[in-house]
């Protein structure tokens, strides 16, 4: 290397634009930091006002807090190197000092944009607004730094004249056959991801998936693990976990319930036309409650069938349950008042003793179903009848 050849062009610059250069780099630092400094304390207002909730205005304060001194250092000696007359070799080193400390600076900002970002929309997603960040959250994260400064690195050296094609394609790959080797493992990644983001659940929610249920107890990269009901513990794969419908009890709002009352089919039309309004009014009288229907669904040999249909306002299933037999309870007791039976119908059997041909001694046979009627008491038959 030629040292001579390197410092002669700087050698002839006199020395009154070397001071001209150092004035404006001192100009520019000073600009640049002030502009910097108000626009930080305009934020700063705002925020004291309350009107900085807003997501621009806390992207924009947190990013600008990343300003890199050293870069507005740098960016003002080229501001001051760019009144002078360097020469040929000078100059593309000057275009590549203005491309690595320019880039340096967005890729300081971008990363500190991303980290402020996801934090608030993870936050703004979360049960509680003190909850910890997921391990998926995190890995999230930490993926979009690891390749904005793998592109910021690519571009640098490109810009300084490596041929960073070879590399790209050498990285592209073995990135097709690492993903190849581990695509299990990458899927249930990628689902950890989608949960992240996605959030159909929680730790601490109540789901049901897969024909089993119980409470999310953590949420890993590869798996989920529940406490079911019963006692033990669930590890299910996060993507066979996606791939069911799941459903989450904790997020119901109200909770709709729906069963149906027998009665005796020798109910009486005008006992059967008391039986909805005792049942509204039974319903109506719950707190927490809101009242749907009450409608007699079918009239049948077997039983009459009243469909009854209300809202417990509260989703807790003990609260439900407390509800349900309450209701219950009283419609027993309302059906007694109206003198309605929940007995269902009675059949009775018609057995008759016949003799068999040849026989001495009678047979018993039993007439077909079509053949019977609803008879209270049972006969017998003589002989030969």
């Amino acid at each position: 290397m030629d040292i001579h050849a390197i410092t002669s062009p700087l050698a002839g610059i006199a020395p009154a634009n070397w001071l001209l250069a150092l004035a404006v780099a001192i100009a520019s630092y000073v600009i640049m930091h002030g502009a910097v400094v108000l626009f930080r304390r305009h934020l700063a207002r705002l925020s004291e006002q309350g009107r900085a909730d807003r997501p621009a205005a806390e992207l924009l304060k947190a990013t600008l807090a990343r300003t890199s001194k050293l870069a507005l250092i740098v960016t003002a000696l080229l501001f001051g190197l760019t009144v002078l007359d360097l020469g040929a070799p000078w100059d593309d080193r000057v275009r590549h000092l203005w491309f690595i400390a320019l880039g340096a600076q967005l890729a300081l900002y971008l990363d500190r944009a991303l980290s402020v970002g996801a934090q608030r929309y993870f936050r703004s997603r979360a049960s509680a607004p003190d909850a910890p960040a997921t391990v998926a959250n995190t890995l999230m994260v930490w993926v979009l730094k690891t390749v904005l400064w793998v592109v910021f690195l690519l571009a640098v050296l490109s810009n300084v004249g490596i041929d960073v094609s070879t590399l790209v394609a050498s990285l592209g790959i073995g990135g097709i056959a690492v993903a190849l080797a581990v695509q299990n493992v990458l899927g249930d990644l990628f689902a950890s991801l989608s949960i992240a983001v996605d959030k159909p659940f929680e730790v601490g929610d109540s789901i049901s998936v897969a024909g089993f249920s119980g409470n999310v107890e953590h949420v890993g990269l590869k798996t989920t693990r529940i406490r079911s009901d019963s006692g033990e513990q669930i590890v299910i794969a996060n993507a066979e976990l996606l791939k069911n419908t799941l459903r989450n009890f904790k997020r119901m709002s109200t909770r709709r319930v729906q069963f149906s009352l027998r009665a005796n089919p020798a109910t009486t039309t005008a006992q059967a036309a008391q039986v909805p309004p005792a049942l509204r009014a039974i319903i109506e009288a719950q707190e927490g409650v809101r009242y749907d229907r009450v409608h007699l669904k079918s009239v049948t040999q077997e039983a009459l069938e009243f469909d009854v249909v209300f809202h417990v306002l509260d989703p807790s299933y003990g609260r439900y349950m407390d509800i349900q037999q309450s209701i219950l309870l009283a419609a027993m007791e309302a059906f007694e008042q109206l003198g309605v039976s929940t007995v269902g119908a009675s059949r009775h059997l018609l057995i008759e003793r016949v003799a068999r041909p040849g026989s001495a001694k009678p047979a018993a046979t039993v007439k077909p179903a079509a053949a019977l009627h609803n008879i209270v008491s049972t006969r017998k038959q003589p002989a030969g009848m």
